[in-house]
């Protein structure tokens, strides 16, 4: 019996990591044959992956031992050039040493035979050391289907028609891309191509995305039909929606100093009606300006709703790093917002947003409009209040309000770039104007209506039968039937 280790490289972060987790689980749970190892790549300011990574070490062996998980060793990324390019380049060495144990592997032998490399986006150098060893390379792409078509369509504005994508910034230019029904304003274009520092390295990486044997996206048909079917006419790999991927007991990777926290919020939603609350949260990378949070604190008291804030103080001005907890979140606040609100709201730290979303309680979520967020929202049925921050977040939430009508807007082209010293502001009133659209009935009990259905559709596309479930199964074969 022929066996394969599929090795997975994931682009660093927590976003892309725990995704990149699940796929590796769920690829060796539908098949007996196939084991993987997990290279984690991490930053030297992001703690997260290193608890993450701890709690994956310390858990039992995944799926009978079958998903292993290497840390490679922490490097300095070169002084000169991109830091990101150079900090996955230095780990080649490491991670062809690894690989070739599986790629020496005797027909015959016990030991699995190397299969396929599985990489992250920003990962694609990896696909020299996938040639080395004469296997293929799959993209594994943690966004949605339209922002890999919008992505790709931008490679070759620039690559074929010598278009500098970054003269784009701040223009009222509108875009018609292959993968989108309407036209995308150049205002949600993804804040990495507008970056004259960034453009060139992050199309690169799309330009190379030609090279591999298959793209992985974390969606699924029935939620991004006409960008999955935008690329049969593309000249690209074979794209397999296999979403959503999900990591829906990802609050326990935290650790158990938040687990009294979590037990108090669910007890205080527990005592809230059947979807009043209204649940502001903003990713592990969101935060804002003591001014800025004064303006939602106005709206929420404005609008009288229940609400649940999870309210992050900035990292210091000019470093690097994730928000963190207020010891007191009363400095951010307008004075006596907390005694006013206590019978209808809680401002918390740091949130189990998992948890959060599966309640009841919760009629609305305002969002980053992160990927992996708007994919809980979408499984738990929680209608979304864009309000994007930073990276591709500006194109999804133009994909969810405009493209799909699964949400709707306080901004979708807000940004909050993170060395900037000054940032746009969102007014107490236009927040109020948002939150009363996501959570009054009238004119958005469509939305509400689509989202319910969306979700029914998603918790049906990964079961036997399901789209995602055969797109994964026809990966599955075609990894399996290149095994010589």
């Amino acid at each position: 019996m022929k066996r394969g280790e599929l090795v997975f490289v994931p682009s660093p972060g927590i976003g892309q990591l725990v995704p990149a987790v699940e796929v590796a689980k769920l690829l060796v749970q539908r098949d007996h044959r196939l084991s993987a190892t997990i290279f984690i790549i991490t930053l030297p300011f992001d703690n997260k992956i290193t608890t993450y990574a701890d709690s994956l070490a310390s858990s039992s062996s995944s799926i009978d031992g079958r998903v292993k998980f290497v840390t490679l060793p922490e490097q300095e990324p070169a002084s000169e050039g991109n830091f990101l390019t150079s900090l996955i380049e230095i780990q080649k060495p490491h991670v062809r040493n690894a690989a070739a144990r599986f790629a020496h592997s005797e027909s015959g032998s016990e030991e699995p035979r190397l299969a396929a490399f599985m990489i992250g986006m920003f990962c694609t150098t990896m696909i020299d050391i996938a040639n080395e060893f004469g296997v293929p390379t799959y993209v594994f792409y943690t966004s949605s289907a339209g922002a890999l078509g919008l992505m790709l369509h931008l490679q070759a504005l620039r690559d074929v028609h010598s278009q500098d994508i970054t003269e784009l910034k701040d223009s009222d230019t509108e875009l018609t891309v292959p993968s989108c029904v309407n036209p995308v304003p150049a205002k949600v274009l993804p804040s990495v191509v507008l970056n004259k520092d960034w453009s060139t390295v992050i199309l690169d990486q799309f330009q190379r995305f030609k090279e591999t044997k298959g793209i992985l996206v974390n969606t699924f048909l029935e939620l991004e039909c006409h960008a999955i079917k935008s690329f049969a006419n593309c000249e690209i790999p074979l794209v397999y929606p296999v979403g959503p991927i999900l990591d829906l007991m990802g609050d326990a990777h935290v650790g158990s100093s938040y687990d009294r926290q979590r037990e108090d919020l669910i007890c205080w939603l527990d005592d809230q009606p059947l979807a009043s609350v209204v649940f502001l949260c903003f990713g592990s990378m969101g935060s804002f300006s003591e001014d800025q949070v004064r303006e939602i604190a106005c709206a929420l008291e404005q609008c009288g709703y229940r609400f649940l804030w999870s309210l992050r103080r900035p990292p210091p001005k000019g470093k690097m790093g994730y928000p963190s907890d207020y010891a007191n979140p009363e400095v951010a606040l307008p004075d006596g917002f907390l005694e006013r609100t206590a019978t209808v709201g809680r401002v918390i730290g740091w949130a189990p947003q998992v948890a959060v979303l599966a309640h009841p309680a919760v009629g609305g979520f305002v969002s980053h409009c992160g990927w992996n967020s708007i994919l809980e929202s979408i499984w738990y049925g929680v209608p979304v209040a864009t309000w994007p921050l930073h990276s591709e977040q500006q194109f999804n939430a133009f994909e969810m309000v405009r493209e799909l009508g699964l949400s709707v807007e306080i901004r979708m082209d807000y940004r909050r770039e993170v060395r900037a010293e000054s940032e746009s502001m969102v007014c107490a009133d236009e927040i109020e104007r948002g939150l009363k659209s996501l959570m009054e009935s009238g004119n958005e009990m469509e939305m509400r209506k689509k989202v319910k259905e969306m979700k029914a559709k998603c918790r049906m596309v990964t079961v036997e039968g399901g789209t995602s479930y055969s797109y994964l199964g026809l990966l599955i074969s075609e990894i399996l039937d290149n095994m010589q």
